[in-house]
């Protein structure tokens, strides 16, 4: 072998290592985490180190609104955009996401077009450009933009690998995607959409804190907690079917989404029994959301759409942390107790704790006894 054989041979060599190595540090990165941020960032992070581009980013899909909006970015400010948003179509990055075709212009200033682009936008200083689909099959999950990278020294490889990594961004995109749908799926209630009542405990130790001996109460958010049970709903089941019951307490569970808000979770504890912790609400202020929400319910009709015109009320029994219970367990039964309280006392009714009153007891205080 010649001297220059040799050396071109150690040079090759050299960046196939160099490509072998970014490899291993993403598919590294790929199986340790799957928050989709850091995953992302260490893919990115390569790609940095590898192309050097001045500036770069990375735009994701929101397919239900059919926009792009930049997730991660480096190199430049990115305040003026970080917030705004590219219909699919629009611009460089939102013809590719709608195409899937990849954009590469090596050198701007020989293509006309281009070169009059990066003139009109002389504060680019514009070189390179590099925009690339990140799809999963025949779908486009995002757009990586490079600028200015040195593709002319790079050899012509360095596209093909470009590919993989956008290849690898997609599979960690995917996987954060299932994730989040397995998680949902595992704390939503199929029939209604709200959250289970397993994930009703796990977001009250959120509110509350799992261990009470280190728990200062004084300091701890306010909020209340709703248990609400749906009046003679049994008899709907047996007039109309499980199926029409089904779909009411599917409507059901949007009055609640609706009229409570996305600031004030609300779950389907079991049967015809809905549950709702109220953020920040000290008694008085639940006591009015409440009312209102049981108003809500009196006026509304259901099933409309399939020609039937059903109205359903429902007993409510309403606690507030920390004062009538400053556990989970504790707040649970207060106001459960509060909602046989409420049956007890004729229904459609809204009864409210008071620890300073002892109240009438009903048939049936609480399950959670």
């Amino acid at each position: 072998m010649t001297v220059k054989a040799k050396r071109q041979f150690e040079v090759i060599d050299s960046r196939q290592m160099e490509n072998l190595r970014v490899f291993h540090e993403v598919a590294r990165a790929l199986t340790s985490n799957l928050e989709l941020e850091p995953l992302l960032l260490s893919i990115m992070r390569q790609m940095e180190e590898f192309f050097g581009p001045e500036r770069w980013s990375l735009l994701m899909v929101d397919e239900e609104n059919d926009e792009l909006y930049y997730a991660l970015s480096a190199g430049v400010d990115d305040s003026g955009f970080r917030n705004s948003r590219l219909k699919m179509g629009q611009g460089i990055a939102g013809y590719v996401a709608q195409t899937g075709n990849p954009l590469i212009i090596p050198d701007v200033h020989v293509d006309r077009d281009w070169a009059l682009f990066a003139a009109q936008h002389a504060e680019l200083n514009l070189q390179s450009i590099a925009c690339l689909p990140i799809r999963h099959g025949n779908r486009t999950l995002g757009v990586l933009q490079l600028h200015n990278s040195k593709f002319d020294l790079l050899p012509d490889s360095s596209i093909a690998f470009l590919r993989v990594l956008c290849d690898y961004a997609a599979i960690a995109l995917q996987n954060a995607r299932s994730v989040k749908l397995i998680h949902h799926l595992s704390i939503t209630d199929d029939c209604t959409g709200l959250f289970n009542a397993r994930y009703l405990y796990t977001m009250l130790e959120g509110e509350i804190g799992s261990d009470p001996s280190a728990r200062v109460v004084s300091i701890q958010p306010q909020f209340s907690l709703l248990f609400l049970d749906l009046d003679h709903f049994k008899s709907i089941n047996d007039t109309h079917g499980h199926l029409v019951g089904s779909r009411l307490l599917a409507e059901i569970g949007g009055v609640l989404k609706r009229t409570l808000g996305p600031e004030n979770p609300a779950f389907r504890y079991g049967g015809d029994e809905f549950v709702a912790i109220l953020r920040g609400y000290d008694k008085a202020g639940a006591t009015k959301l409440v009312a209102h929400l049981r108003e809500t319910l009196n006026d509304s009709r259901f099933l409309t759409g399939e020609g039937m015109s059903l109205n359903i009320t429902a007993s409510f029994g309403l606690a507030t942390f920390p004062e009538d219970g400053d556990t989970m367990h504790s707040i649970i039964r207060s106001s459960d107790a509060m909602m046989y309280q409420a049956k007890a006392m004729g229904r459609n009714r809204v009864a409210v704790a008071d620890a300073s009153a002892p109240t009438t007891a009903p048939t049936k205080t609480s399950r959670h006894s």
